[in-house]
């Protein structure tokens, strides 16, 4: 059974970064494919950005593109979201959750285990 911590959350201004890790423990790390969501307050449960299990292939949804990075180190067991511009409606609590996949996946029914979740807030 994979088991998954986020951390990183924080407040930051509009404008700001962070960068968000989940470290996986329990499995074989490297065979899963892995993605971030997010879910504001009211709001169903988004996309955010996947990876393939070895890095090579990484999605994001369009309000993202050209503004988060997700990685991957296998040898940590560890995703990375790295958010920078970041926009009040970046506000969320953010996700990361394993797929038992090769290539990224983009729906949450893919998606196999599930972190805890960090607070994600960005003032204006």
């Amino acid at each position: 059974q994979v088991q998954l911590v986020e951390s990183g959350g924080g407040s930051v201004q509009a404008g700001g970064s962070l960068r968000l890790s989940c470290a996986a423990s329990g499995g074989t790390f490297s065979s899963y494919a892995m993605g971030w969501f997010r879910q504001a307050p009211g709001k169903e449960r988004e996309f955010i950005a996947a990876i393939s299990w070895g890095g090579s292939t990484t999605y994001y949804t369009e309000s993202v593109k050209g503004r988060f990075t997700i990685s991957r180190d296998n040898a940590k067991n560890t995703v990375y979201l790295r958010m920078n511009s970041l926009k009040p409606e970046d506000t969320a609590v953010y996700y990361c959750a394993a797929s038992r996949s090769v290539g990224p996946r983009t729906l949450r029914y893919e998606y196999d285990h599930w972190g805890q979740g960090t607070q994600v807030t960005v003032s204006s």
